[in-house]
Formats: C-alpha cells, structure tokens, sequence
C-alpha cells in the first residue's frame, strides 16, 4: 500500500487533537486568571469558561465533522449497560459509602433571581455534559489515542483494536486528566469506555455510553445539590 495513502493528513491530526487541546486550555485558564475578590468575571470565571467551552470546541467538532467515523453506533445496549454502571461507581462514594457530599461548584443557583439567566446556564452545563465534552473526549481518547499509540497512522488501525500499552496509557491518561476528587472513579471509567471501544468497534457507541453517564450524573448533581461532581 502506498505510504502517502495511509498517512494521516494534517486535518485529520488536527480534527482529532484540536478541540480537546482547545477545550483542556480553556479548562487551564480558569485557574489562571481566578482572581477571588475581583470581581464575579474573575472570582468565579467558570461561569464563562464553561460557556465559551461549549460553543468554541461544538463548533470545532461541527466543523471537522467529516473526518470523523461517527457511523450509526453498534451494540447500543452494551453502551447503555457501561454508561449506566459508570454513573453508578461516580457517585457511590457519596451516594453509598458515606463519602462527605461535594457541595462547592459550578452552582447555577447564583443566578436564581434571574430566571432567564438560570435556565440558560442550566441548558448550556448541560450541553457541556452530555453532548460536548462525550464528543470531545471519545474523538481523543478512543477514536485518536487508543490507535495511535498502535500506530503513528492511526487512521489504518480499526476503532477497538486491542494493545494492552494503549489500553493501559489511555485508561490512565483519561482518568489523571480529570480532578484528584475524581482519579479512581475516573480511571475505572476509562477502562469501562476502552471495553465499549473494544466490544463494540463503534466510536459513536463510545460517544452514547459517555453521554449516558454525564446525562445521570447531571441529573444527580441537580437533585443532591452536589455542584463539586460538575
């Protein structure tokens, strides 16, 4: 096969790198220009970061839509099983081992006297959860890391394939990229996504079993009032 045919374009690096590079700087930035007692811009700048997320990495994924194998997923109630069991080992420290409830947080509840404003935020956290960062993170870790570190031609190894170094790096680059709050959580929750790329050879179906868990714990986190699990 010709070399030239099996070698990534630099769109296709770019449209797989490019919005979770975007996404994990915006996510830096917060902590950098927090300044308490600046002002809400830079007291609690998560509350524009957050929004500027979703809009700036859902349209990077729009704009690169093209170059990514999102086909019908497979195996849809295996993706719905991991989802769901993922959501369930998030929350058990606080919801069944008596873990102290994370209360400090992105709290829309600060905009309660503005309505409009409330639910607005509510709708684009929302977003955030179960639509942008599913997509953002999958397109990374299963559909470009999880190959790639296969083979630099990522595009020529199949979504799912197995290698126990790529299973290992992405499941611990996954879980270490979140909080410390959340690492052991995490690190089984890469795992369990891994097994979905691996069982179901389907990006999307990865995509639906991340959005299914953030969509639970979004709907936890506003009914236990727990803003630390955004």
């Amino acid at each position: 096969m010709d070399s030239e045919s099996t070698t990534p374009t630099l769109r296709k690096l770019v449209a797989f790198t490019l919005p979770m590079a975007v996404f994990l700087t915006l996510l830096g930035l917060a902590g950098v220009v927090r300044k308490p007692g600046a002002g809400p811009w830079l007291e609690s700048p998560e509350y524009w970061i957050y929004p500027a997320q979703t809009l700036i990495c859902g349209a990077l994924v729009i704009w690169f839509r093209r170059e990514y194998e999102l086909r019908a997923p497979r195996k849809v109630w295996f993706a719905i099983v991991v989802g769901t069991v993922v959501f369930v080992v998030w929350i058990a420290p606080q919801q069944f081992l008596g873990f102290a409830p994370r209360l400090t947080g992105f709290d829309p509840d600060v905009f309660s006297g503005r309505p409009a404003v409330y639910w607005g935020t509510v709708a684009l956290r929302f977003a955030r959860l179960v639509v942008v960062v599913p997509l953002v993170e999958e397109i990374f870790w299963r559909g470009f890391l999880l190959r790639y570190l296969i083979n630099e031609r990522f595009t020529t190894i199949a979504t799912g394939t197995f290698s126990w170094v790529s299973f290992a790096l992405v499941t611990f680059g996954f879980g270490f990229a979140h909080s410390r709050a959340d690492w052991i959580p995490a690190l089984i929750c890469g795992a369990l996504y891994n097994l979905v790329a691996y069982r179901t050879r389907s990006l999307a179906s990865c995509v639906v079993a991340h959005a299914l868990t953030n969509l639970l714990l979004g709907l936890w986190i506003m009914q236990t009032r727990q803003w630390g699990f955004w």
